[in-house]
């Protein structure tokens, strides 16, 4: 018998439908007619045991018992699934091959593989399970990757890679959230202070953007315009773009910060014959964006529909598991395998069924165009979020589902429409030795940005003049008539939304301290993973070391007084940064799982004699041991 181990009872429905019929329906598993079984797990079925299982004493939370490190790591069931855990170690008993059906990515590979060491496989069945790797629920889909199921073992590196990840978020957050509450307790706070290894640094994100805010000092800074005529007095107007000459009296983004210094060249230029020394004309083309990963599609979702990264994270998966209408979204790529292109007609006809708005999208689509997203080599375990060929959704979609179906459909869509081509004009004048630059784009044609009418509009009215430069050539004489002082301010950085705080996740190599750090950290994926972010923001709400006002996201007192307190290494996104590449690393078998957990347990060790001597006498007094005992009792340790 093969038995099939999905990670959900959504993913095992959709696979059993791909085997032999008749199925039937048994207690905690399906029956195909040719004998093979598709079981299932509920999320993670095992978790990783409280410290008192290693020693008793530990129950009670104390200073001197830090660090705590288990020799041997155990693994315990959750309560509430004991009964499907023992289905699924009966099964495996009678099982002849093992596949573990998994979601495709390093969590979807622990936690099936942790369930079978767990139940006693035997070595022998570990090393001939397979691997079935589902990333589109429909039954052509996962028909295909059920045909084509691949040697467990090769994901190995993969699930070593989650292995390190799950105890040393157990190491980390377990001994630096007891520190930490203990630490609070000595001034008066009597609630638990939850650190993580993700959760604290995008804490610190928000508490110094606040800090920043509110020890802003605007300051003026200053351009010249040059009011510049043709001989044929055809006016246009050049921006002065300072020489090197002039960085004492700029501030790091190159504005001048000198009114006497930009007056001087006003009255310099004045009246003053200037040439033109360059002229350039180029038609330019901004090809259609990525397909979406998760995180830019939690971004786009917040920047049009205001919905945070959970709610678009919840909608997803159902579009995926309940209508099967977009493919795994938990994805961290934005390109899709070559073999996709044979299914473009299918997926744009489901397009077209599933929503009549995305349909007249498709009325100018060329389908015959082939976009840089069809690329195999930046395809990983799973590709980007797509419409599935399904046309139909499982009963009537909500409005939140439909919106977000419509952005994934469109992004789709707009790998078949030609570029976006604009004329990018400059004039570069010397006037009195002095740069002058004079900018003119005019929009060509749309291509793909006429999918994106909102979305763009803003933009371009910057970015693109009626004003049209005159026509000249290098060497032409003209006249500066006068030049212009604009004098402007520095305005504070704005608070996080959903989608800035997300971009900032992303990107965090920004806000890396690190010069070292940061330039490994340029290709990696950011702070945090595609499958967390959304739920350790949500965290931070729920702690109370976050609010909401209207979109912005802002720090609570709680939350602002301990980032203060903390340490840097613990507050600032380096280590918890470096610790996603290594543990990437450990998945391409460039880096050993013991080399990771020893510089996680050493550096735990030079963090907590810091800590101890840190006073958390900032914090505000409160005296609710109620919420105290029911917190402690909470996994406060993850990420």
């Amino acid at each position: 018998m093969k038995l099939y181990i999905a990670e959900k009872p959504s993913l095992a429905r959709a696979l059993s439908e791909a085997l032999p019929k008749p199925l039937k329906k048994r207690d905690g598993y399906i029956e195909a007619n040719n004998g093979d079984v598709v079981t299932w797990c509920i999320g993670h079925l095992l978790e990783q045991a409280e410290p008192d299982a290693y020693d008793e004493r530990y129950k009670k939370w104390v200073i001197s018992d830090l660090p705590i490190i288990p020799t041997k790591w155990q693994l315990k069931p959750k309560a509430q699934t004991k009964k499907q855990l023992t289905v699924i170690k009966k099964l495996i008993k009678q099982s002849k091959i093992i596949v573990n059906a998994g979601d495709v990515d390093r969590e979807g590979q622990i936690l099936v593989d942790e369930v079978i060491n767990y139940c006693g496989a035997s070595k022998t069945k570990i090393a001939n399970a397979q691997r079935c790797l589902i990333s589109d629920m429909n039954f052509a889909a996962v028909k295909k990757s059920v045909n084509n199921l691949k040697p467990n073992k090769d994901y190995i590196p993969l699930a070593v890679s989650a292995l390190a990840r799950a105890r040393a978020d157990w190491l980390y957050g377990l001994n630096m959230t007891r520190l930490c509450t203990l630490q609070g307790q000595k001034s008066g706070y009597q609630g638990v202070l939850s650190i993580g290894r993700v959760q604290t640094p995008i804490l610190a994100l928000i508490v110094n953007r606040h800090i920043d805010i509110n020890n802003f000092i605007s300051k003026p800074f200053y351009e010249v315009i040059a009011n510049i005529e043709t001989s044929d007095r055809v006016k246009y107007q050049g921006k002065w773009k300072p020489s090197a000459a002039c960085e004492p009296f700029m501030d790091d983004e190159k504005r001048v910060l000198s009114k006497s210094l930009a007056l001087n060249v006003i009255e310099r230029i004045n009246g003053q014959q200037g040439k033109i020394i360059k002229v350039a004309q180029d038609k330019k083309k901004q090809q259609a964006p990525l397909l979406y990963n998760l995180s830019s599609l939690q971004i786009a979702a917040a920047k049009v529909f205001s919905m945070s990264a959970k709610q678009t994270l919840d909608i997803c998966q159902q579009l995926y598991e309940k209508h099967k209408l977009i493919t795994y979204p938990r994805s961290d790529c934005q390109y899709l395998p070559k073999e996709h292109l044979n299914d473009i007609q299918a997926v744009t006809n489901a397009i077209a069924s599933v929503s009549s708005k995305s349909q007249k999208m498709l009325a100018d689509a060329d389908l015959s165009i082939k976009s840089r997203v069809w690329n195999d080599a930046k395809v990983g375990a799973h590709h980007a979020i797509i419409p599935t060929a399904r046309n139909k959704a499982t009963g009537v979609l909500s409005a939140n589902e439909m919106k977000i179906y419509e952005l994934v459909a469109r992004q789709y869509i707009a790998q078949f429409y030609p570029p976006f081509e604009y004329l990018d004009k400059q004039i570069h004048t010397d006037i009195a030795s002095g740069l002058f630059i004079s900018k003119q784009k005019d929009i060509l044609s749309n291509g793909w940005k006429a999918l994106f009418p909102t979305a763009t509009k803003n933009k371009e009215a910057a970015e693109f003049s009626s004003v049209a430069l005159p026509q000249v050539k290098v060497g032409d004489q003209v006249q500066c008539i006068k030049g212009d002082l604009i004098e402007k301010n520095t305005t504070p950085p704005k608070p996080f939304t959903d989608a800035t705080l997300l971009g900032a996740l992303t990107g965090i190599s920004r806000f890396v301290t690190d010069l070292e750090i940061k330039k490994a950290l340029k290709e990696t994926d950011g702070l945090g993973t595609e499958a967390t972010r959304a739920g350790i923001i949500e965290l931070l709400f729920k702690r109370g070391y976050i609010v909401k006002k209207g979109k912005e996201i802002h720090p609570t007192e709680v939350g602002s007084q301990l980032i203060t307190a903390l340490p840097l290494q613990i507050s600032q996104p380096d280590m918890t940064a470096m610790w996603e590449s290594q543990l990437e690393s450990i998945s391409t078998k460039s880096m050993s799982y013991q080399a990771f957990i020893n510089g996680v347990q050493g550096n735990l060790e030079l963090l907590i004699n810091e800590v101890k001597n840190i006073s958390f006498t900032g914090l505000p007094k409160t005296t609710n041991k109620k919420v105290f005992r029911k917190k402690t009792k909470a996994r406060t340790y993850k990420k």
